[in-house]
């Protein structure tokens, strides 16, 4: 081999090692320092994406079994309205109109009336085949006209059943033929839902009918809304707006597990007014099933009555009567000759359950005791002088707002001169002033504002029954009773007929 070929040979191999490290130094680099590459579309995991779209799926499925069992309803009444003449104002006034066409007779000088269609619009879900419909109270109240629209668009004249103003429930039906082919909605257990459950809305929000929403439960219990006389409400985020009122709230079962109500709105009041900012409220199934018979028969509910005033508990209430915590309704009042007077109870006595079912607070007694049939013997465990006891009671019947409940109070002082207050012996004279015929106590005369007695909302008129669950017919009464206790006191008080528990310390 000469020089020039073993030149070129060991060139070739040179370069042959060269490319061959700078291969193995570009994957050992590689190995240390990974490159993302580029994924095209539709190159995802299947096993990365496969809950999403298992989710996804039941969500459809639960839509599609819940939206043929939805509808739109449509109402209609005529509405009188003055006008104070002409309907509109000419924007540059008479005298231009006048520098144009000549002087021309006052149009809008004679006030005139005008009857004028109002509309609305919500949502209900069928019942079943004979064409009962479940939807909002508000929705078809104080309404001449009302239409039903299925999911397949077909319309049908309906009329109203059966109503509940103070739950906001009502029941409308299918005048005329009723078609054979109507989808049904199932009423599941509201009782078995968590705060976490996934649950589904339908309805018409804005007039935009079989609108799905999804969310969970937000809360439970809700019974401080405002809208309704009894309110055991759901809550939930999934997007409620007007014109989803009477419709469902579906689990993922697609049973309805509430009607949707109303809505609170960031600057709106609740009741279902203006856009969702994320809290709906949905009357649950269970309260519906258990007026239902009654509303399809077109009768009016009866509602169970105890004849007690009750009031929520604080923790100085909750202290005061040697209780572990503030849950159940403290009886503050037993109405003469009520069913709960009859059983054995008293004022003072804290209810914890209710034929044993727990109560946390006085609204949810109250709805425990108008749910309950009047004429039902239930039972009645309560707590008094720290020891729990049993009572049985017979239900009556409420034909008014009998049962109260009043507002819990807060801190106030221990005795007379640092209470702020000024107090008389009731006389015949102020019974008769005040409207306390018949009673017997000190009557508050004078709070002074800023004081202990003013915080505690005592006010001038209030009449002290008991302190200390002593009796007190006189001043002389109430300033032993005080001293007894210098740091702390319970009184009973009279107020506009109803009586309540007030805890005063002093700071």
């Amino acid at each position: 081999m000469n020089i020039s070929k073993a030149s070129r040979a060991i060139g070739i191999t040179a370069g042959i090692a060269i490319f061959v490290a700078a291969v193995l130094l570009s994957t050992m680099g590689s190995t240390q320092s990974p490159v993302a590459k580029y994924t095209a579309p539709g190159s995802i995991s299947v096993s990365v994406i496969a809950p999403a779209e298992q989710l996804g799926m039941a969500f459809a499925a639960v839509a599609r079994h819940i939206k043929p069992a939805v509808v739109s309803v449509y109402s209609e009444k005529t509405v009188t309205i003055q006008s104070q003449g002409f309907p509109f104002a000419f924007p540059f006034g008479d005298d231009f109109f006048n520098q144009f066409f000549g002087q021309q007779p006052k149009l809008h000088s004679q006030p005139k009336e005008f009857r004028v269609p109002q509309s609305g619009m919500g949502s209900g879900m069928i019942l079943d085949k004979q064409g009962y419909i479940l939807t909002n109270y508000h929705v078809i109240s104080n309404v001449d006209k009302i239409k039903v629209q299925l999911a397949d668009k077909r319309s049908f004249d309906a009329k109203i059943i059966g109503v509940d103003p103070k739950t906001d429930v009502a029941i409308i039906k299918i005048t005329g033929d009723v078609p054979n082919d109507l989808q049904i909605v199932e009423l599941g257990n509201s009782d078995a839902l968590e705060v976490g459950h996934l649950v589904m809305a339908v309805g018409a929000p804005f007039g935009l009918v079989q609108t799905v929403t999804s969310g969970i439960i937000s809360a439970k219990g809700r019974s401080d809304v405002g809208i309704a006389a009894y309110e055991d409400f759901l809550q939930t985020d999934a997007p409620i707006n007007p014109g989803n009122s009477g419709g469902p709230l579906v689990n993922m079962r697609g049973e309805v597990v509430g009607m949707n109500s109303a809505i609170a709105t960031g600057g709106a009041s609740f009741g279902g007014e203006g856009q969702s900012a994320g809290v709906g409220f949905a009357i649950p199934s269970n309260m519906i099933k258990a007026m239902l018979p009654t509303l399809i028969k077109g009768e009016e509910i009866t509602r169970g009555m105890l004849g007690i005033v009750i009031q929520d508990l604080n923790k100085e209430l909750a202290d005061q009567f040697h209780l572990p915590d503030t849950k159940g309704a403290l009886v503050s009042q037993v109405n003469k000759d009520s069913p709960a007077e009859k059983a054995g109870l008293k004022a003072g006595d804290v209810i914890v359950r209710l034929d044993g079912k727990e109560v946390r607070d006085t609204r949810q007694l109250r709805n425990l005791v108008a749910a309950t049939a009047p004429g039902s013997g239930v039972k009645i465990d309560v707590i008094r002088d720290g020891k729990e006891r049993t009572f049985s009671a017979t239900i009556g019947k409420l034909t008014a707002e009998t049962t109260t409940t009043s507002k819990p109070f807060g801190k106030a002082a221990d005795q007379l001169a640092k209470l702020g207050l000024s107090v008389q012996t009731l006389t015949p004279e102020l019974a008769m002033q005040f409207d306390l015929q018949g009673e017997k106590g000190v009557l508050i005369s004078g709070v002074d504002l800023e004081s202990p007695a003013s915080m505690a909302n005592l006010q001038v008129g209030d009449l002290i029954v008991e302190a200390n669950r002593e009796p007190i017919i006189n001043v002389s009464d109430l300033q032993n009773a005080l001293g007894k206790s210098p740091n702390r006191t319970l009184l009973l008080v009279k107020r506009n007929g109803a009586s309540l528990f007030v805890v005063i310390q002093l700071k």
